[in-house]
C-alpha cells in the first residue's frame, strides 16, 4: 500500500515495540512497518497522504456515532461476563479493548457487504443490525447461532479457528460471479457488447472476514489467501492483533508484521492502529472500494490489544505482566475520542451522560431477554439433523421419547411429597 509513515506514534520507543519484527525487517532489507494512525491517545487528530481525505468525510454526528457505538459494545460486554459469572451463560468471548478496531471497520462496510465474523465481533454485529440478546443465545446454549445472517449479511460466529476464512473467499468469488452474469445478462438484453462486472447498475459487493493473530497461523488463512489473490476475490482479510492468542504472544506467531504478509500473495497489506476508530474506519473505507472495484483483496492488520481475558474461562494473569495491560489501558480508544470529540466542540456533558443511560438501558434489555429466553424442545434437534425424515433418526427419537417417559413417575412422587 505505500501510505506515509507517520513519524512519531504512542507505539515508537515504547516496550510494545517486537523487537523481533525489526531484526526480520533489517535481514530483509524491509524498512520498519508503517503504522497508519490519525487519531493519537492524546487526541489530537494527525494526517495522512491517503487515509485523511476518508477521515475528512466524518462529520461530528457520525464521530458521536462511533463514541456511541463504542461505549455501547463496552457495556454490554460488561454485562455479558456478569451473566456468565452469575451462570446464565456457558461462556463468553469479552472485546474490551478492541472497540475501535470492530467499530471502525464495521461502520466503513455498506449493507450489501457480506461479514464472516469469528467469535469475538460483538461490536462488528453491532453495526450490522444484530440483536444482541439474540447474539447471546449460542453462548446461553439454546440456539446453534442466535440470528439469521440473511436478514443482515453478518454470518453466524465461527467457533473452529479460521474456518470461516475459506468460505468468506469462496463467497466473494460468488459475489463476482454473479456480478459478471448479471452484466453478461444486461448486456445481451440491451444489444450490447458486455462490459464486466463494472458496468453494471447494482451497486458493487465485498466480503470482509475477521481472524486474530493466532489463527493467522492456520492453513485455512494461507490457502485462503492463495485463492483471493489468485482470482482477485472482493475480500478484505481484517485481522485483529491483539497481541495474544490465548496465552500465546504475537511474537511468536511471527518475527515480521502479520501485514506484510500480504506481499507474499501480491495483494496490499496494511498495519491500522487498532485503538484509532478513525484510522480504522479510513483504511477500511479504502480496503473495501480497493475490493469492490475489482482490485482483489486487502489484508488489514488492526494493531490493538485485548484487555480482559480470552474467554471467562481462561485467567490471562497467568501469562502476562499486569504492567504491559496497564500500558495499554492508556491507549484506550474510547478516552481518546472522548477527549478529540471535547477538544473540537463536538459534544458535552449532555451527550456522554446520556450515552452512559443508554448503555444501561441497553444492558437491562440484555440481563432481561436472556432470562426470559425459552429453552428449545430438545425433539428440534432430531428434526433438524436431515432436511428429510431419516429412518436411524426415528429410531433414536423414539428411544429418548423411552427414557424420558421413564421418569414421569419421579416428578409425579416428588410433587406429591412436597
Amino acid at each position: 500500500m505505500g501510505a506515509t509513515h507517520l513519524p512519531s506514534t504512542e507505539f515508537e520507543g515504547t516496550e510494545v515495540d517486537d523487537q523481533l519484527e525489526a531484526e526480520a525487517e533489517a535481514a530483509l532489507g524491509e524498512p520498519p512497518a508503517e503504522m497508519v494512525q490519525l487519531l493519537g491517545p492524546d487526541g489530537k487528530l494527525g494526517s495522512d497522504s491517503v487515509f485523511s481525505e476518508y477521515a475528512d468525510r466524518l462529520d461530528a454526528e457520525t464521530l458521536r456515532g462511533f463514541y456511541a457505538d463504542m461505549a455501547a459494545i463496552r457495556r454490554f460486554d460488561q454485562e455479558a461476563t456478569a451473566l456468565q459469572r452469575q451462570g446464565q451463560l456457558a461462556l463468553w468471548v469479552p472485546l474490551t479493548g478492541q472497540e475501535a478496531a470492530q467499530i471502525g471497520s464495521g461502520r466503513a462496510s455498506q449493507p450489501q457487504d457480506y461479514i464472516f465474523p469469528t467469535y469475538r465481533e460483538h461490536g462488528v454485529a453491532l453495526t450490522r443490525n444484530v440483536d444482541l440478546a439474540e447474539l447471546l443465545r449460542q453462548f446461553r446454549g439454546i440456539s446453534n447461532g442466535g440470528w439469521n445472517p440473511k436478514d443482515t449479511n453478518f454470518h453466524l460466529y465461527t467457533l473452529v479457528l479460521a474456518a470461516q476464512t475459506p468460505h468468506a473467499v469462496g463467497y466473494a468469488m460468488g459475489i463476482q460471479r454473479d456480478q459478471r452474469l448479471a452484466e453478461a445478462r444486461r448486456a445481451e438484453s440491451q444489444g450490447v457488447e458486455a462490459q464486466g462486472a463494472d458496468g453494471s447498475a447494482e451497486p458493487k459487493a465485498a466480503v470482509m472476514v475477521y481472524f486474530g493473530d493466532g489463527a493467522s497461523s492456520e492453513g485455512d488463512v494461507h490457502e485462503s489467501m492463495v485463492f483471493a489473490s489468485s482470482y482477485k476475490a472482493p475480500v478484505v482479510f481484517f485481522c485483529q492483533n491483539n497481541h495474544w492468542a490465548i496465552s500465546v504472544p504475537t511474537a511468536v506467531q511471527t518475527r515480521i508484521p502479520l501485514s506484510n504478509r500480504a506481499k507474499g500473495y501480491g495483494f496490499p497489506g496494511i498495519r491500522v492502529d487498532g485503538n484509532d476508530v478513525i484510522a480504522v474506519h479510513a483504511v477500511t473505507e479504502w480496503a473495501l472500494e480497493h475490493a469492490r472495484q475489482g482490485n482483489g483483496p486487502v489484508l488489514i492488520e488492526a494493531f490493538t490489544y485485548r484487555v480482559g481475558a480470552h474467554t471467562t474461562a481462561d485467567d490471562p494473569t497467568k501469562y502476562r505482566e499486569s504492567s504491559e495491560e496497564a500500558l495499554w489501558r492508556t491507549k484506550d480508544p474510547l478516552e481518546r475520542l472522548e477527549k478529540y470529540l471535547r477538544a473540537e466542540d463536538m459534544a458535552d456533558d449532555a451527550f456522554f451522560k446520556q450515552v452512559a443511560a443508554d448503555g444501561d438501558e441497553l444492558a437491562a434489555y440484555i440481563r432481561k431477554s436472556t432470562y426470559d429466553a425459552d429453552a428449545p424442545d430438545i425433539r428440534t434437534a432430531f428434526a433438524n439433523t436431515y432436511v428429510e425424515a431419516h429412518p436411524l433418526v426415528a429410531e433414536e427419537l423414539a428411544w429418548f421419547e423411552d427414557y424420558s417417559a421413564g421418569f414421569a413417575g419421579e416428578e409425579t412422587a416428588e410433587g406429591a411429597g412436597h
